[in-house]
């Protein structure tokens, strides 16, 4: 049992589905009063009632208060779990930027705003932003999902330099395919990119408890996806070339 979440209060945005369910169940396993949240309110509810928790459906930038009500006052464990995929180029809509904007980056800030002074006053707190190696890296076929993903890990690090030592931990899981039907909706650019080493939910929930248990900032459920950041950090065009090597095999199969 991780000792940090037992008792915790716990709320799981886009918690309906694959990675969020498997992040509230694995939370409720270790002890903690799960709020499971989703746009889907009948997906909220099967899961809150599979684990013994509390289904509050909705918008996630929009239910703070009333977890917050539904756990006693206090929210302990704030997962910013719920995203899309966006997939396509610059010439992707408006609408695609602005919906990827604000569930994959603003829904984080609004929960952040929302969640700080509480945390800030009584010195402890715990952020979990799913972000995804796309993040860290990118992915090719989806400027949208890449653009914001790169700003929701902008905002977790913000987050943890400038309020570490206040007792607000953060952590910015960043697992490249996971088995969910996110990746089913990847097309292509998934099979090639993602599919091979995809992993299953419950391997990136584990992922985020060891990663709770040694209060690591970085949760990467691939491991491999640390040498190849180090890769891009070290040498930039080479890794830009290699990419676009990559690119252009997609484009072959399309």
């Amino acid at each position: 049992m991780v000792g940090a979440v037992q008792s915790a209060g716990v709320v799981v945005t886009g918690a309906g589905g694959g990675i969020g369910a498997a992040l509230a169940r694995r939370f409720a396993a270790e002890g903690a009063r799960v709020v499971v949240n989703d746009l889907d309110a009948a997906k909220a509810k099967a899961v809150a009632d599979e684990i013994g928790g509390i289904s509050v459906p909705g918008d996630a930038s929009l239910i703070i208060e009333e977890a917050r009500d539904a756990l006693d006052g206090t929210v302990d464990v704030y997962c910013a779990n719920a995203g899309v995929g966006s997939g396509g180029s610059e010439a992707a809509g408006e609408d695609v930027w602005a919906l990827a904007w604000d569930v994959n980056v603003m829904a984080h800030v609004r929960a952040a705003h929302a969640l700080l002074p509480d945390w800030l006053e009584r010195g402890s707190g715990r952020f979990v932003s799913t972000v995804s190696a796309a993040g860290l890296l990118t992915m090719i076929g989806a400027a949208p999902y890449s653009v914001t993903k790169h700003g929701a890990y902008a905002f977790a690090e913000w987050l943890s330099l400038t309020y570490r030592h206040r007792g607000v931990n953060v952590h910015a899981i960043c697992p490249q395919g996971v088995r969910t039907d996110m990746l089913a909706a990847t097309g292509s650019a998934g099979d090639l990119v993602l599919r091979p080493t995809a992993i299953e939910p419950e391997d990136v929930a584990a992922a985020l408890m060891k990663g709770i248990e040694e209060n690591r900032f970085l949760i990467l459920p691939h491991p491999e996806v640390a040498g190849y950041y180090q890769a891009r950090a070290a040498d930039p065009d080479r890794w830009m070339t290699n990419m676009n090597h990559l690119q252009q095999k997609w484009e072959t199969t399309e």
